[in-house]
């Protein structure tokens, strides 16, 4: 009995001693072309889809009105499009980040969604203001006025729907003009 008790002790013990020589020898998968742990995003979306279910704000304070929609593309330019990209057109950037940015403007599920058009305003509220540990994206608490949140938020949610063409202007990728000319010389 007491050989099976101090097998058990010793077995509890060489798993934490275990686990922190995988983490000291680097042997964790860290690098953004590593894979995934098995189940990793399964097991990391359970506890984030809990705690925006606990926390997210029902109904938004501000309504998706023309103005709040340019509004929210002014914001989306700026601070969203570089890892999430245009309208249409998916960032370089966002491909090359673990897990990936989701491209929030390019159509999924059969056409019938665009970006996170699928999800409450709220939850999108919610990543924007505390941002997602571990996957590039941060919180914008402290650079976003709570409507400015609320505009892009109230933006992506309506991304499935016609936007105000002013809206459209800031969003689509502007082609890049041609290169001038080369002057012949004398």
């Amino acid at each position: 009995m007491s050989r099976l008790l101090l097998g058990i002790v010793i077995g509890l013990l060489l798993v934490p001693v275990a686990g922190l020589l995988y983490f000291k020898f680097g042997s964790l998968p860290v690098a953004v072309a590593d894979k995934p742990f098995p189940m990793e995003r399964q097991i990391t979306h359970v506890a984030l889809n809990a705690r925006i279910d606990r926390e997210k704000i029902a109904e938004p304070p501000i309504q998706p009105t023309g103005d709040t929609l340019v509004a929210g593309a002014h914001i989306y330019v700026e601070k969203c499009a570089f890892c999430h990209g245009m309208y249409r057109e998916p960032s370089q950037i966002g491909k090359n980040m673990f897990p990936d940015a989701p491209p929030l403007w390019q159509p999924h599920h059969g056409g019938q969604v665009v970006g996170v058009s699928d999800d409450p305003p709220g939850e999108t509220y919610w990543k924007v203001y505390n941002g997602i540990r571990l996957t590039g994206m941060p919180a914008y608490d402290k650079q976003l006025t709570e409507t400015e949140m609320w505009q892009v938020s109230l933006l992506l949610a309506n991304a499935d729907k016609p936007l105000p063409p002013a809206a459209l202007d800031l969003l689509r990728p502007v082609a890049s003009a041609p290169a001038p000319a080369a002057v012949p010389a004398k």
